[in-house]
Order: structure tokens, then sequence, then C-alpha cells
């Protein structure tokens, strides 16, 4: 191994992944899952050398356990239950579920088998890795280094002097991060400054929550949807979104609910968040299409319920930086709680471009499984037939369904 370790914590993984972990422990813990990685750089190799480092990054983070400092830190979360972390006193990364070969394309592919309950946890770290030992092998580190610190600082100012008033903001940006020390500066230069429009409440990162005394930040992401709703042979795809509501109360109840609108299009989401969805979950989460269409439509849409837009948020989470976060905190102030997920923008942004790289579900219990969002090319799925029909699904239930 070139790099020193780049996972030293089990706990370095985005708040989520212990959220719907817990759902997934409770109950779908039978479900198997196939991942695969995506790199949508069409200008980036990565060569031998950086998948071999790899490769021993992710030896090196099967190695780790929870210590019963980071387990008792989880517990003490309180939508998280006692019998979900007493499994992960247990649980631990499989090697053996990773497969990382090289070709001809960018240089690397990745795909993890196993039980959703394992793969689901391997997405995050195995990004973080990739994205470090990239940037390290690629360029001159400390250049770049130094190039993200100027931007940080800059970013600051910006926030202290008000040019930027967001409101409620928080750091996502743990999976395409520069480096582990990157994000941490990040994190904890945002945590020590005030400013005057903007409050910082937390990252998504819980590795660094513990560790600055800050919010983990995190609930769902499309593998929910995703899995819960397609991944039964027994359902139609185009109610994935009440399958995954409806299991979500069941653990939660009205803990832990900021809903993700997008993996299906969120014109068929809205059929299914009806007045007791729409009631029980705190907020919703943006993360394609148009956030200034999007809002509008879920303002409309907790109004039609009879439900005041006031005592909701809208989170927004999609390809944001500080001049597109203030342009939506003032388009929408007084109308709704709003707040924001800021990832790539704060984690890794220097003198070079960032890479643009994903890890998805592709399969669940040998089916095919695929997002539809707001945004045309964002989904990933390995068999275009099967998003044809589910395509077709959505379809069917919008123009019949009412």
């Amino acid at each position: 191994m070139l790099l020193e370790p780049i996972i030293t914590s089990l706990l370095e993984t985005d708040m989520y992944k212990f959220s719907m972990g817990q759902c997934i422990y409770h109950q779908f813990s039978d479900y198997k899952t196939t991942w695969s990685f995506k790199c949508r750089n069409t200008d980036v190799h990565f060569t031998h050398e950086m998948v071999e480092e790899i490769k021993e990054q992710i030896k090196a983070y099967c190695g780790l356990r929870f210590t019963e400092e980071e387990l008792e830190y989880l517990h003490k979360i309180k939508w998280m239950k006692g019998s979900y972390v007493d499994f992960l006193r247990l649980w631990q990364p499989r090697y053996e579920d990773y497969e990382i070969t090289e070709d001809a394309d960018c240089g690397l592919t990745i795909e993890t088998f196993g039980t959703w309950l394992n793969t689901s946890l391997y997405e995050i770290p195995t990004l973080a890795i990739v994205n470090e030992v990239y940037f390290h092998m690629a360029y001159h580190y400390d250049e770049l280094l130094a190039s993200f610190e100027k931007k940080l600082d800059e970013k600051i100012t910006l926030l202290k002097n008000s040019t930027y008033n967001l409101g409620l903001f928080s750091e996502f940006g743990l999976r395409r991060r520069l480096s582990a020390g990157a994000q941490e500066l990040a994190v904890k230069k945002l945590n020590e400054n005030k400013y005057p429009g903007s409050t910082f409440v937390g990252t998504s990162n819980v590795f660094l929550a513990k560790k600055y005394g800050i919010t983990p930040v995190g609930t769902m992401a499309h593998e929910w949807i995703m899995c819960v709703g397609q991944g039964n042979h027994k359902h139609n795809p185009a109610y994935s979104n009440w399958y995954a509501l409806d299991w979500w109360v069941k653990e939660y109840g009205i803990l832990n609910g900021t809903a993700l609108t997008d993996a299906i299009t969120t014109d068929c989401f809205l059929r299914d968040f009806q007045l007791t969805y729409a009631t029980l979950f705190s907020g919703v989460r943006h993360d394609s299409g148009d956030p200034f269409e999007w809002g509008e439509k879920m303002i409309c849409h907790y109004e039609s319920l009879g439900i005041d837009p006031k005592t909701k948020t809208l989170l927004f989470s999609d390809s944001l930086d500080f001049e597109r976060a203030d342009k939506i905190a003032s388009y929408f102030a007084g109308r709704v709680k709003i707040a924001f997920g800021i990832g790539t923008y704060i984690s890794n942004d220097t003198d070079v471009p960032a890479l643009n790289i994903v890890m998805k579900t592709t399969k669940c219990n040998g089916m095919d499984v695929a997002k539809i969002s707001d945004t045309p090319g964002k989904g990933m799925c390995k068999n275009p037939e099967y998003v044809e029909y589910l395509q077709r699904c959505i379809s069917w239930r919008m123009e019949n369904d009412r």
C-alpha cells in the first residue's frame, strides 16, 4: 500500500447508510444486491498502479471493526435501536464481496455482491477510496490541497460578509471528497466560524460529526426506494415510493423523516405522498430536476392537502454551490423551511475538475433495478429493457391511476 490508510473508522460513511441499514436489518435482511461502479468523466483513466492501490485500500477498510465508543455514539442517536447497534458490533466488511478489475474504458471496474445489509455499507467508503487514490496518484497532491484551502477560505469569507445567505446548510461531500484531510479541514473551519445569514448545522460524515460534536445528517437514498419497491418480484415498480414510505414509517414513525422524491420521478412520488405520509414526514429532499420548479410543486402539493408549507422542510442536495443555494433560499424565503446539503463544492473544489463517480444498485434479488430521476441521464441500469419496462409502468400509472 503506497498511501496511508484512507478509511480509518467504520463510522466514516454517510449517516443515511445507518438510517437505511437499520431498516434493512429489521425488515429486509435476506435481500441480496449487486452494486456497480461508474466513472462519468470521459477523460479520466485509472492506471494499473491506481487499481492495485484501490484494492489494497479496500482490503485495509475490510480489516476495520466498530469500537465500543463508536457504537455508544450511534446508540445515542434517538432513532437508532439497540438491536441494530448490537448487529454492528458483530459486523465487518468482506473483501470477498468485491470484484475489482481493470477495463479498457476508464481502467477500473468495481462490483460488489452479497446481502443488501452488507453491500449497502460498502458504497461510500469505496467511492472515498477511489477519489483519494486518484487525486494522490494523478496529480501533485500538495498543490491540489493548497488550491483547496485557498478556495475554502474564500468561501468562508463570502459567508461571513453575507455575500451569500444560505440559512441552514450541511456538508454532504464524503463520497467525492479530495481526501479525508481536506474534508475534515472543511468541516472544522465551517464549524468554528459564525455567519450572519447562514448556519452550518452538520455533516453527512458520521465520523466527523462525532469528532466535532455536530449533527450527523441523512435519512434515505435512492437505493431504499429502488430495492424495497423493485426488489420484490410481486411489486408493481410504479408503486415503489408507497412501499418505501410505508416500511420507513413502520421503522421510524415520525422520526428521521425526510423523503427522497425523485427515484421514479417526483410526479409519480406525489401520487403516494398523500396526507398521512406528507404529515408524518418532516420534509422532502430534492436531488434532480429544476429546483425552483420542484419547490413550487412541493409547496402546491402541501397546500392541496391542507398542510401549511411553512411547517415542512425542503432539503436541496443536487450539485449545489453557495451561489445557487443563495438564490434558492432567497426565492423561497418565508414560504417554506429551506435547508441545503452541499457536497463536492465544499469537499473537492480545487484547480482541477472533480471526479463524477457513482456506485449504484443494479440488481436486487436477481431483478434489475433502476431509477428514473427528474434529470435525464442520472440513472444507472445495465438492462435497457428493464428501464423501458419501468418507464411504461410509471407512464401507465400516471395516465390511468388517479
